[in-house]
């Protein structure tokens, strides 16, 4: 009998274990996949218009300060290599951006991160601005973390402002929406997919006892998500009522 309950207990050892590895592999991988079918949409369409290019600049942010969060505290390694892919996958999404938007430009005028001007911050022509930008953002980062990796308070103020800036994930998508009276373009699947994220990846902060900064950065995407998605039925509404 006690030979019988130590397999038991083994084999739900195992199972929790299998399930661990599979969390910690969707929390990897899983922020990535909602921008799968933006990016198809895009190529499909050649038209970036319906997608905010700002969602990037918020996670490259959010994330690269995360990085810098884990060096001061270190938190679980599946969230560093989450910030990791995420970045990789931003990277992907304003090249992709930068290249149809070059395709389709009508004037040879364009925008360089050199020019200084604050009017187009963010919407330049060449996608090597968008590194030099990320860069010169990273190294700032390094050089004030190394002078203040001693204080606690500086290393929790960071991970405030990296979920703050995570927080904020969808608010760009959400006012771009507002300002085209629209959601054409914008993949609605990777909304629904945000927001299966979002409520997976804050289910498991709570459960692993995460930072507090992350549950409660997640339970605003959350609301943000859900906006967006009323959005989606309200201009769609808008639309058949003015097909007649």
């Amino acid at each position: 009998m006690d030979a019988d309950v130590v397999l038991q207990e083994e084999d739900m050892e195992g199972s929790w274990t299998l399930l661990s590895w599979i969390a910690s592999f969707l929390m990897v991988f899983g922020g990535a996949l909602p921008y799968v079918p933006q990016y198809q949409e895009i190529q499909r369409s050649s038209n970036t218009e319906g997608f905010s290019t700002r969602v990037c600049l918020v996670l490259l942010i959010a994330n690269i300060l995360r990085i810098f969060f884990w060096i001061g505290k270190q938190f679980e390694l599946t969230l560093l290599l989450q910030s990791v892919v995420m970045i990789l996958t931003m990277f992907a999404m304003l090249h992709l951006c930068c290249a149809v938007q070059n395709t389709n430009r009508v004037s040879t005028k364009q925008h360089r991160l050199s020019d200084l001007n604050f009017d187009y911050f963010w919407k330049w022509s060449a996608f090597e601005d968008y590194l030099l930008f990320c860069f010169g953002f990273t190294v700032m980062c390094a050089v004030v973390t190394l002078l203040l990796l001693d204080s606690a308070l500086f290393v929790e103020t960071l991970g405030s402002l990296a979920v703050m800036f995570e927080a904020m994930l969808g608010l760009p998508q959400l006012l771009q929406n507002l300002q085209n009276h629209s959601t054409k373009g914008m993949s609605v699947k990777m909304v629904l997919l945000w927001t299966a994220g979002d409520v997976f990846k804050t289910t498991y902060f709570l459960l692993n006892e995460s930072p507090t900064q992350f549950w409660v950065c997640g339970s605003i995407q959350i609301v943000i998500d859900v906006a967006i998605l009323l959005q989606v039925l309200l201009y769609n509404q808008d639309t058949r009522a003015k097909l007649g």
